[in-house]
């Protein structure tokens, strides 16, 4: 009787160590070991007799947790920061005791929802370009959008070297004495600070961001700061809302 094998990067993301992109850099990196030897092969299968060690330290094997957490603004998306911010990890209870990562990030004066987990094959599938889920925005601009930049927000907006694209977008209200707009936007990517880049090469700089829906879910019951766990059938809608929209 065989144990079943698995790749190297799916075991370790699985531990929730990290994400699988990262687990595959650590590899190639040089950071990783099976079975006290240096593994840098992407692709190397393992079983559950196999050790493996990422950077010295051995894998132990967590059941995945998912959590939805409304990032207030001024907080790293991340699980460490050298200028000792705080992120968003630190707004965790003690409850939590699995090493959990944010799915993607949301910039520092970005609020909303974030997503954070120990499960690498559900933050790979949320993260992956081809899984077009909708990320919704509501922005506070200066100036107030014509109908025309609405539509090139569809077509594409070039800043640097990307295209920056919003699949929807409408304006929520307008003040024309204070000459500002609420826009509300649709992303399917999720470049580096995406919307603001896209509303500032349309002449509309952003003042306020917040993520208001994340595929299916929602901030409801939720102040800045706090979190709650995903319920099984949320994550499983997550999960079925990526693979029915698959290219």
């Amino acid at each position: 009787m065989t144990n079943n094998l698995e790749r190297l990067q799916k075991v370790i993301a699985k531990s929730g160590v990290t994400s699988r992109r990262k687990a595959e850099k650590l590899i190639l990196d040089g950071k990783v070991k099976v079975n006290g030897e240096v593994v840098t092969t992407l692709g190397t299968k393992v079983s559950d007799n196999d050790k493996v060690e990422v950077n010295g330290v051995p894998l132990e094997k967590e059941l995945p947790v998912h959590y939805l957490l409304y990032k207030p603004r001024g907080v790293i998306s991340s699980v460490k920061d050298e200028k000792g911010r705080t992120v968003v990890t630190d707004l965790l209870g003690e409850e939590v005791e699995e090493r959990v990562f944010p799915i993607g990030r949301l910039d520092y004066d970005t609020s909303g929802i974030i997503l954070l987990t120990n499960d690498g094959d559900f933050a790979n599938l949320l993260m992956h370009p081809k899984h077009k889920i909708d990320k919704v925005y509501v922005a506070k601009v200066k100036g107030i959008p014509a109908k025309f930049d609405l539509s090139q927000l569809k077509k594409g907006v070039r800043s640097d070297h990307d295209v920056l694209r919003a699949v929807h977008s409408r304006i929520l209200s307008a003040d024309k004495k204070a000459n500002t707009a609420i826009i509300e936007l649709t992303l399917h990517e999720g470049k580096n600070r995406h919307v603001r880049r896209m509303m500032e090469e349309l002449g509309y700089p952003v003042s306020k961001l917040k993520r208001e829906r994340y595929g299916l879910l929602t901030l409801d019951g939720l102040k800045p700061g706090e979190y709650r766990a995903l319920t099984p059938k949320e994550v499983k809608q997550m999960y079925n809302l990526a693979q029915q929209i698959v290219e």
